[in-house]
């Protein structure tokens, strides 16, 4: 897996302080996406077990409410990505979001896919979708994009929207 940055603290990606993870690759091609560089899956640098270990120390902080997830795509790299939030999962009690083009009913199709979203608690589900653009909406770029509660969804078998 290829990642583009790793954010110690930003507050654009989810509630409160976080730190974000910026996969590379992805094949969706929304127009006017807001990280096209990130969309070449050999873009950015190799992720390792120095990558991880950053990330953990980063999410140890108090001021820090959990982590991000975006991309490029991360269910593209889902194969990659899994062992290391199952590691960031063991270790850190913090809410971890992902971000993806797919939808929640798209993911439920592939047991891979299944499995890092269960290690998940938000789900940003949808494409990017220019004419449905609305910079009024909180962590999300167009109206048809949904905060999902995983847990809760998973639970149900249907999307449950985050109050």
């Amino acid at each position: 897996m290829r990642y583009g940055q790793i954010r110690q603290y930003d507050v654009a990606n989810g509630e409160g302080i976080r730190t974000s993870v910026f996969v590379t690759g992805c094949t969706h091609g929304c127009k006017n996406c807001f990280n096209k560089e990130y969309q070449d899956f050999s873009a950015g640098e190799l992720w390792g077990d120095a990558q991880t270990e950053l990330v953990v120390q980063y999410l140890s902080d108090p001021c820090v409410a959990g982590l991000s997830l975006l991309g490029g795509e991360p269910f593209q790299n889902t194969k990659d990505l899994l062992p290391v939030v199952r590691t960031i999962r063991r270790r850190v009690s913090k809410s971890i979001w992902i971000y993806s083009g797919y939808t929640f009913e798209e993911l439920l199709q592939e047991e891979e896919k299944i499995e890092l979203l269960s290690l998940c608690d938000v789900l940003v589900d949808g494409r990017f979708v220019e004419e449905k653009k609305d910079l009024t909406l909180k962590f999300r770029g167009s109206s048809n994009q949904r905060l999902i509660d995983v847990k809760q969804s998973l639970r149900e078998g249907k999307p449950v929207l985050l109050e």
